[in-house]
């Protein structure tokens, strides 16, 4: 019996691997798609497309939010920390965090098969980096899957860039507050999230991530700020990402509203 194809790096193809359906739109592979990638399937482009014509901006937010990135790693492996954990990675792409951090033990975590494959094949001769498969929505198994790969009793950094606004209320809230208690003084937690900047297209754009792997879940900038409750903002605080310390800030693309992003380091006190 032949063996389902496995998409290669850099190259549009509809076969997948053995339970994987092409034919539902993925989240991470519409990010990919929106990011000018080509690890993507014909239904991922056909709904990224579809919130291309509501959402014109999203490509320019997209790579604004990758820029982020950049910076809040490079802040807090300047903060000291040489432990990251890339929630909801997505597909490899240029500037991952491993690159960005070469020193640091780097963990990138994924719930899809495709995004996994590929990643694991990219790291494959990459020392002090992992890529597990894993589901945010269920943390205890995330964490339990965590351990041995990182060490909880010193600082680490959890990513989660454009993943909480794909995890309903409960989850979302129960994940980061798990992910605080388990983590060490020092540690750090990096945000960013969409917010309804477009109250009139909004609901169609929910509509089509509902046919996706996941569901849109937008929240206000008040409960963006729950997410860090225990932890200490770094400056500029909560705001739009091109805004925290850009390295231009007049760029192309600085005034897109593509949501908030926040880096933060856990209390002294948050563990007692």
């Amino acid at each position: 019996m032949i063996a389902p194809k496995t998409p290669k790096m850099g190259e549009n193809v509809d076969s997948a691997p053995e339970g994987v359906d092409p034919n539902v739109p993925n989240v991470a592979r519409m990010y990919d798609y929106y990011l000018d990638g080509k690890d993507n399937f014909a239904a991922d482009r056909a709904a990224a497309e579809q919130i291309l014509k509501t959402f014109p901006n999203t490509k320019e937010g997209c790579r604004a939010n990758r820029a982020f990135l950049k910076r809040a790693v490079r802040h807090v492996v300047d903060e000291g920390v040489r432990q990251i954990v890339d929630l909801g990675a997505g597909l490899p792409t240029q500037g991952n965090t491993h690159e960005i951090a070469p020193d640091a033990r780097v963990v990138y975590v994924d719930y899809d098969s495709v995004v996994c494959v590929h990643g694991r094949a990219l790291l494959a001769r990459r020392e002090n980096v992992d890529f597990i498969q894993a589901d945010v929505r269920d943390p205890d198994v995330l964490l339990d899957k965590l351990d041995g790969l990182i060490d909880f009793d010193k600082p680490v950094a959890f990513l989660l860039l454009a993943v909480l606004h794909f995890v309903p209320d409960d989850n979302a809230y129960d994940l980061v507050t798990k992910l605080r208690e388990v983590s060490a003084p020092g540690s750090h937690l990096v945000i960013s999230h969409a917010v309804d900047s477009t109250p009139d297209t909004t609901p169609q754009a929910i509509e089509i991530y509902k046919k996706a792997t996941a569901s849109l879940n937008l929240r206000t900038r008040e409960e963006i700020l729950r997410f860090f409750d225990g932890y200490e903002l770094a400056e500029p605080g909560l705001t739009f990402p091109a805004g925290w310390r850009p390295d231009d800030p007049d760029a192309p693309g600085n005034g897109i509203d593509f949501g908030y992003v926040g880096v933060a380091r856990k209390h002294r006190a948050a563990n007692a």
